[in-house]
């Protein structure tokens, strides 16, 4: 079977690592699947007469429901729907985009939430058939590369300490857009290092949102004890998250979180705000803890 995968495809997201997991799946299971990022397409007609060219597709797939979903509304052949989390958490409180998801909902052959949580919110916001959302839980994978130096990674972060072994570095893994929050901790953080110079914050991910990225490499330039660092290969990332004391997620808003996944498969804490998609992974006090403030008495436990 050949198939269209669209998805949102910024270069080293979680939404971009999770569709080339489920491509690889895809085409390990005998299919041809070939992924296109949803931005190159303007309108459901461009998807429509891709899908018709010869050889046709003979069926498609999206991840969100709004930015790839709403490109598949014209296309003649079976589709299904993989929920983001954004679309479900964030875009059915615009109702232009909620009248386009029911649509896409309805549509569609059938639909994945990772979550039972977020297939409740899908039943709850938007005009769907129950029977027709399935749960599947996220797969991940993480691979550590030997040739990584944790030192290096942290001096060419900022981080500079004449006991660079003894530091508790929090690695705060997000891609620099506004739904991940990216400075919704600087502050405590910065007061918890001002009291033991040992506990310092380092963010890494993507440059997204330029607004938002001027505003937070400005923001860590004036803040002790939070640094940003360089964007790195999946396996240097994961080799820096084994290294870390703990991994932590501000998000406002998760489907799911890959480097929540990530972190607990390498065996590394998770520190995660107290939202649904990080409640459905984190199990309070025992996979991992979460938060529903940024005051300094959420980091009481971590003492």
């Amino acid at each position: 079977m050949k198939l269209l995968f669209l998805a949102c495809l910024s270069p080293k997201t979680g939404n971009h690592t999770t569709a080339e997991r489920i491509r690889s799946h895809i085409e390990s299971a005998g299919h041809i699947c070939e992924l296109r990022d949803a931005a190159e397409f303007r309108s459901p007609a461009e998807v429509a007469n891709l899908v018709s060219r010869n050889p046709p597709f003979q069926g498609a797939l999206a991840i969100h429901l709004f930015r790839a979903g709403r490109l598949l509304l014209d296309i003649q052949v079976p589709f299904g729907v993989i929920f983001g989390g954004t679309d479900i958490n964030e875009d059915v409180k615009v109702a232009q985009k909620r009248a386009v998801m029911e649509q896409v909902l309805l549509k569609a052959r059938f639909a994945v939430a990772f979550t039972d949580k977020l297939k409740a919110e899908a039943e709850l916001f938007l005009l769907s058939q129950s029977s027709k959302i399935y749960v599947q839980p996220q797969g991940i994978q993480t691979e550590v590369t030997e040739k990584f130096c944790w030192a290096e990674f942290l001096r060419s972060s900022g981080v500079t300490s004449e006991h660079m072994d003894k530091m508790r570095v929090f690695l705060l893994v997000c891609g620099l857009r506004r739904v991940k929050d990216p400075l919704y901790l600087v502050k405590v953080f910065s007061e918890w290092h001002c009291d033991n110079p040992l506990n310092v914050l380092v963010i890494i991910g993507p440059k997204i949102d330029p607004v938002l990225t001027v505003e937070v490499e400005a923001v860590v330039k004036r803040t002790a004890g939070v640094f940003l660092a360089q964007e790195r290969s999946q396996q240097e990332l994961h080799a820096a998250m084994k290294r870390c004391f703990a991994v932590v997620n501000s998000s406002i808003s998760e489907g799911m979180s890959a480097a929540i996944l990530e972190a607990m498969d390498l065996g590394v804490p998770v520190l995660a705000r107290d939202i649904p998609g990080n409640a459905a992974v984190v199990q309070h006090e025992f996979t991992g803890l979460l938060y529903s403030s940024h005051q300094r008495n959420i980091f009481q436990e971590l003492h």
